[in-house]
């Protein structure tokens, strides 16, 4: 099923619904519980996920289960997805926190007969339903196109600081597919540039403290660091607070993946050139009907891309764009 269609039919299912509440059509005989598993319960972009899924739930008719880990960590996110399969949901949205140590328990949860989606990151390749491989058995992937989130951050760097001068990605740690593929795609389009060097990678271990000392270390190494990239909202934060603490506002340019509020006054003091705001409700939504579809004995696409915004100090206050800064 291609994506305008799988669109057209979840408006269909949410539309059934309607009517079936209101008393218009016989109601679903079962009403099935989906659960979402974030990356974690705390950050905004992942709260702003949850809120799409309930709009997609409250749709169908159906119950969601939210239920995470307090930080991004396959060793924290495990235990609480044996709990979540332990309690027999009809399927299982989540973001895995590792491309490859959420394989094995998430088959698990698939061989048990609970259907798995993966939304926002991905397990394996990212590529489902091939019959080839240990980690093709989720239904779907939804998500950004993160290489190309990458790629576009990259231009917007490398015009920020006139194609020449150094850079460096700030990430969290190898084995994420997200921000893997966005360094991926960063490093891809900054080749497209031979007058900007960029440095090794800084992993941070999504600690935006530790991504600010970061910083201003490599700046103590390169007094000509023009640039930074932050591969997501921790990382381009803390890399931000760096710059402003080593007193570079404005001569070291800040690119951000993700859009928390707090980006809003990072763009216009200047300390943020520009943010590139995923549409993490989408993503909720989407990959909630997914699930909902399959169950209802639908066909599923077996990716859905969901888009983005770039948002800088010329559109920051305009509402159609404000409207993508992820609520918290």
């Amino acid at each position: 099923m291609e994506r305008r269609s799988f669109f057209k039919a979840t408006a269909g299912m949410a539309a059934a619904a309607t009517v079936a509440a209101t008393g218009g059509a016989k109601a679903q005989d079962k009403k099935f519980t989906i659960a979402l598993i974030p990356g974690l319960t705390t950050d905004a972009f992942y709260i702003t996920m949850r809120k799409g899924a309930e709009a997609a739930a409250k749709a169908v008719g159906a119950e969601l289960v939210f239920q995470g880990a307090p930080d991004f960590n396959p060793v924290t996110q495990v235990p609480v997805l044996d709990a979540v399969v332990a309690k027999r949901p009809d399927a299982i949205l989540i973001a895995p926190t590792d491309k490859t140590q959420l394989i094995q328990p998430l088959k698990n949860a698939s061989d048990a007969g609970i259907p798995v989606i993966t939304v926002d990151t991905f397990i394996g390749t990212g590529v489902y339903q091939t019959g080839a491989g240990d980690a093709d058995f989720p239904l779907s992937y939804v998500a950004s196109d993160n290489v190309l989130g990458g790629e576009i951050a990259a231009r917007a760097l490398a015009k920020a600081i006139g194609d020449k001068g150094k850079v460096y990605v700030s990430n969290v740690k190898p084995g994420i597919s997200t921000t893997d593929q966005r360094e991926e795609g960063f490093k891809k389009e900054m080749a497209n540039h031979p007058g900007i060097t960029v440095l090794e990678t800084q992993f941070n271990d999504n600690d935006a403290n530790k991504a600010a000392s970061q910083l201003q270390a490599v700046f103590a190494r390169n007094s000509d660091l023009a640039g930074v990239f932050g591969a997501n909202l921790f990382s381009a934060l803390g890399a931000a607070n760096g710059v402003q603490q080593a007193g570079q506002t404005g001569t070291v340019r800040v690119v951000a993946f993700d859009a928390p509020t707090s980006i809003v006054d990072n763009i216009n003091t200047g300390l943020v050139d520009l943010a590139i705001a995923q549409h993490p409700a989408e993503i909720g939504y989407f990959g909630f009907m997914v699930a909902y579809a399959h169950l209802t004995g639908n066909s599923v696409p077996i990716s859905i891309g969901t888009g983005f915004t770039v948002i800088d100090k010329s559109n920051v206050t305009d509402p159609n764009v404000a409207k993508f800064i992820y609520s918290d």
